[in-house]
């Protein structure tokens, strides 16, 4: 039987591989704080990584698979530290974050990696994964995969990114829902049951390599039809500028008062990273519509007029409406 060791397991992303993993009839063992459930047929061992010998009760066996999902690069090396010896491959879940430009349309994996924090910088979300990219490589060269995924998406995503437009596009039922002007923009999505299959695939096969882990480019403009037909929207669409969404402190792509997945236009290498590696390996790529049903059918569950960490509330959204007309 394989033995499958998860760092964490109980999140969003880790909780789906480790139940990939098992699923697949591997002996699944989860590191994780212990707030939350181990998935059903996995084992659970309540560590801190914040704390000294986190690792001591999963140090002394061999893995044939270990998986990190780590943004922290001292919790990565510390985990490499205790465990690289001992493990057959390591999959480390990265992020298409990680590279320096996202002005060049179609790179792939071989692109710029962003440069280390200086001494007087803040280690940024992508620095940081780049970093712990580093240790990885370090330490377990040709025994490590390293997946970067783009947007992850789908039922339980805890930003509340994906989800702001079916969800809202159904809140708002007949009535106007506000738009960025979508001209030249896009996104670039994976459903998370598909890249934990993903991951899952390419620890069961040892591959070692990089890829990125991304769906198809999809216009944004595209994005919102299909987004407003899944929910069945029959009001208007009202287009804003980038110029008057800043005038009036909407935020881009993510977070309180945002407009989720509207990027500006000069990043069009963000939501167009070549996914041809993905594809040869296999990576299953399922149909938008299907990952927007599943994403409504999450957001009517958890309330579609619940608070949110990315996304206008309706009430914001129905002021900037009347300042719009």
């Amino acid at each position: 039987m394989t033995d499958v060791l998860v760092l964490g397991g109980t999140g969003w992303l880790s909780g789906r591989i480790a139940e990939k993993w098992a699923d697949a009839g591997a002996s699944v063992t989860c590191l994780a704080r212990g707030g939350r459930p181990a998935p059903y047929g996995t084992a659970l061992v309540t560590a801190d990584r914040d704390q000294p010998g986190a690792y001591d009760d999963v140090a002394s066996r061999e893995w044939d698979e270990v998986v990190d999902i780590s943004s922290q690069p001292i919790h990565v090396a510390a985990a490499l530290d205790a465990l690289a010896e001992r493990a057959k491959h390591w999959t480390y879940i990265s992020t298409v974050s990680v590279y320096a430009e996202n002005g060049e349309p179609g790179a792939d994996e071989s692109a710029e990696l962003l440069a280390p924090a200086g001494p007087d910088e803040e280690e940024d979300y992508g620095r940081a994964k780049a970093r712990a990219e580093a240790s990885v490589r370090a330490a377990l060269g040709f025994r490590a995969a390293i997946v970067r995924p783009g947007l992850i998406v789908g039922p339980g995503d805890p930003t509340d990114r994906f989800g702001y437009w079916v969800g809202r596009f159904a809140l708002a039922a007949g009535e106007d829902v506000l738009v960025p002007d979508a001209a030249d923009r896009g996104a670039q999505v994976i459903d998370v049951d598909d890249l934990a299959g993903f991951v899952q695939s390419v620890g069961a096969e040892r591959w070692t390599g990089v890829a990125n882990a991304v769906g198809d480019p999809v216009p944004l403009e595209r994005l919102l039809s299909d987004a407003r037909g899944v929910a069945g929207h029959s009001g208007r669409l009202v287009v804003a500028s980038d110029a008057w969404l800043e005038e009036h402190d909407v935020a881009y792509w993510m977070g309180p008062r945002s407009l989720p997945l509207w990027l500006p236009a000069d990043l069009p290498g963000f939501w167009t990273r070549s996914n041809a590696a993905y594809r040869l390996l296999g990576g299953r790529l399922r149909p938008l519509a299907e990952t927007l049903r599943r994403t409504l059918d999450d957001e009517r569950e958890r309330g579609l007029s619940r608070d949110r960490r990315s996304g206008l509330s309706r009430s914001d959204e129905l002021e900037l409406l009347a300042d719009l007309r």
